[in-house]
């Protein structure tokens, strides 16, 4: 397997990016204010004491169920180590999923369970991805024998809809959050995870094997900003406009014959009516995000974009569309 993301690669940033799913109402003012202002020249406290402390209030919870990381995808790999160090071999994600879940697994030799009933390590992600889908394939094993994460970073970007668990459910199983999508700074690494109530064990296990000053001062200022009120209100407001953008941009790939798939989030999938070439649309400064990779053969997952990038995605279409006719 081979890492594949959206954004910036070796042919540089994309002019007009539908590969990401960051938040195209960004970057958060005050998230990005914060960041700018933060203190580059020495250390962040190493047990970011007041960080903790304010993301255990905002979500409800002990402040020692709460674990920092350098980035969402660090945390899979660390949460993958930890479980194969508690005795882990086999894990399970569903057949569409984010590809760090399986090569974490990889690295740790876990085998694919065939069920999640049969996995040691149990994946799970809701808004999903690459579909945006509200309801995940829940099931009941959130009993204590297994590790089960539920992949919460694009729940701040739900446009429609609630999380189909419970406060219950959620308090069984561990939360991954990285908020840097929600607050339009992707390029701002830093997530965190909330573990399960009766989680001690395996919290333990995580801050052992993570490292010193896993999050840099940028890291923790935005996290800190994400909680502040005034970025929780600009969050609704961004809410809004990315839910009228999506009607324009559905509407405009329906008009030129594509199938989008519903979704409850800021992106989506939709399937082309001829194949498009991905190099070609590159070159008119337009990236969309192939979901092979994600195990969704024959779609592109498209984040909502603004009006003037829905313009170049459709002129660059038009011209592929000339050239083949």
């Amino acid at each position: 397997m081979m890492r594949e993301h959206g954004g910036t690669d070796a042919g540089g940033l994309p002019r007009w990016d539908f590969s990401t799913n960051g938040n195209a109402c960004g970057p958060c003012p005050v998230a990005l204010e914060a960041v700018r202002r933060a203190d580059a020249a020495h250390y962040p406290d190493p047990h970011y004491t007041t960080l903790r402390g304010a993301l255990a209030v905002f979500h409800q919870v002990d402040v020692r169920r709460i674990v920092l990381g350098a980035s969402g995808s660090e945390l899979i790999s660390r949460i993958t180590a930890c479980a194969f160090r508690a005795g882990a071999r086999q894990f399970w994600r569903p057949a569409l999923a984010y590809g760090d879940y399986a090569l974490a697994a990889q690295a740790w030799r876990l085998k694919q369970a065939d069920c999640p009933e049969q996995a040691d390590l149990v994946w799970l992600c809701e808004p999903s991805s690459p579909l945006g889908a509200t309801e995940i394939q829940w099931v009941q094993v959130a009993d204590g024998s297994r590790i089960v994460v539920v992949d919460r970073a694009y729940e701040p970007l739900r446009l429609s809809g609630e999380s189909s668990l419970s406060r219950t459910e959620l308090d069984g199983v561990w939360q991954l959050w990285s908020p840097n999508k929600a607050m339009g700074l992707t390029g701002v690494r830093g997530a965190y995870a909330i573990a399960p109530v009766h989680g001690a064990m395996l919290v333990h296990e995580m801050e052992d094997m993570a490292a010193s000053w896993p999050l840099g001062a940028h890291g923790v200022a935005m996290l800190q900003a994400w909680v502040g009120v005034e970025a929780q209100q600009w969050l609704i407001w961004s809410r809004h406009r990315l839910s009228l953008w999506k009607q324009q941009q559905i509407g405009l790939l329906d008009q030129l014959g594509w199938e989008c798939l519903p979704s409850v989030t800021n992106y989506f999938c939709a399937s082309a009516p001829a194949p498009v070439d991905g190099e070609t649309l590159r070159e008119h400064g337009v990236k969309l995000r192939d979901t092979r990779s994600l195990g969704l053969p024959g779609y592109w997952r498209l984040s909502v974009q603004s009006p003037d990038a829905q313009g170049a995605l459709r002129a660059a279409l038009l011209r592929r569309k000339e050239r083949v006719t």
